[in-house]
C-alpha cells in the first residue's frame, strides 16, 4: 500500500466549516478505485489540528486522487482556512496486506 499521513492546522473560526468539507472529500474519496481508506481524525487536546490517514493499493492510485473533481474542489475551497500548509508524509504500508 501507499499511504499518506497528512498534518493539517485550520484556522479556529473555520474548523467547522473546515469538517464539512473534509467530510464530503472523504464520502467521494472512499469510492475511487484503488482506495483502501481514507480516515480524517481531530485532535482531542486541540481541535484545530487534522490528521488525514489515505492509504491507497499503489502511488498510481493515489496520484489519481489528486486528479479528482472532488479533491481539487476541497483543496481550493479550504486553503486559506489552514494557518500553515498541510504536510503530507509517505509511507509504504506492510499490513494490512491490501487485495487487488
Amino acid at each position: 500500500m501507499y499511504v499518506t499521513i497528512v498534518y493539517v492546522s485550520v484556522k479556529p473560526d473555520k474548523i467547522e466549516v473546515f469538517k464539512e468539507a473534509c467530510r464530503i472529500n472523504h464520502e467521494n474519496s472512499i469510492h475511487e478505485p484503488g482506495n483502501v481508506r481514507f480516515d480524517i481524525m481531530q485532535s482531542s487536546d486541540d481541535p484545530s489540528k487534522f490528521v488525514f490517514y489515505e492509504a491507497y493499493k499503489t502511488q498510481q492510485d493515489a496520484a489519481a486522487h489528486k486528479e479528482t473533481s472532488h479533491y481539487q474542489a476541497w483543496r481550493d475551497t479550504v486553503a486559506d482556512w489552514m494557518t500553515e500548509p498541510r504536510r503530507g508524509v509517505t509511507y509504504q504500508g506492510l499490513y494490512p496486506i491490501a487485495h487487488s
